[in-house]
């Protein structure tokens, strides 16, 4: 992506009706700021930015200078426009980028977390084992949200845009259009998003207790590193490839 100086950003901020999720997308340096300053642009990002700073008491400025200081401003792989590239290509930075993140990731920190609470039960059990249910809710959701990804929504995209671009025949749906798969995806991004919350409420932001050991402190790191992964996830699908594969259905069939 382009790096933006500061009078570009704030034309894009102080645009009255731009959303959370459209600003993530046009300004993917944004969204470490975002993070930094607990704005939601994934299961929030239809909201407007506008209306979520006042809401926070976040000026222009202040998500301005996160903008600017965040390591994030800058040309890299991890800020590409995804906007501006096929659904085809988007699937499959999903698929080889976040969704082997999961695989990885999820039972790594299921592990980490029998770990710390077999080492700190005594101290923290009530947490531990809260934080443990939220946590292994998400994983059965997201494991199982990844296959329907891969086994039926993600190949239908896929179908479509191979069509579009003449490298395929029409598409057969099995499942009615698109947009039955999608709302599904949306309403367990909803729950994702809950669950995160949950999970950060739980461990107050994930400061790690005055007796947490490292191993304490890496599922700490594991869990934030997966909300991060999470978030960029879902925007990714909510906000750029949803709506795009929703809009080339739309083409092939005229509705």
């Amino acid at each position: 992506m382009n790096k933006y100086d500061k009078s570009e950003i704030e034309a894009m901020i102080n645009e009255p009706d731009a959303t959370v999720g459209e600003v993530a997308t046009r300004l993917p340096a944004a969204k470490a700021a975002f993070e930094r300053l607990g704005i939601d642009y994934c299961c929030g990002g239809s909201g407007k930015l506008r209306a979520e700073l006042a809401d926070k008491n976040i000026t222009v400025e202040q998500l301005i200078e996160a903008i600017q200081q965040t390591e994030a401003v800058r040309a890299s792989d991890t800020d590409r426009d995804w906007s501006t590239t096929s659904v085809t290509e988007l699937v499959n930075h999903i698929l080889t980028t976040h969704h082997v993140f999961m695989k990885h990731e999820l039972p790594r920190i299921d592990g980490l977390l029998t770990k710390v609470t077999k080492a700190h039960g005594e101290q923290h059990g009530q947490m531990l084992g809260e934080l443990t249910a939220a946590f292994r809710g998400l994983r059965d959701e997201i494991e199982q949200h990844l296959f329907k990804e891969e086994q039926i929504l993600f190949p239908m995209i896929a179908a479509t845009d191979a069509f579009m671009s003449g490298r395929g025949e029409r598409p057969v749906s099995h499942c009615g259009t698109v947009l039955n798969p999608i709302r599904q995806m949306e309403f367990e991004h909803e729950n994702a998003g809950q669950a995160l919350a949950r999970m950060r409420k739980l461990t107050d932001n994930y400061n790690l207790p005055d007796d947490g050991c490292l191993m304490f402190a890496t599922l700490y790191e594991a869990l934030d590193a997966m909300e991060k992964d999470l978030h960029e996830h879902i925007h990714l699908e909510n906000n750029i490839l949803f709506p795009a594969a929703a809009e080339q259905e739309a083409a092939v069939t005229g509705a």
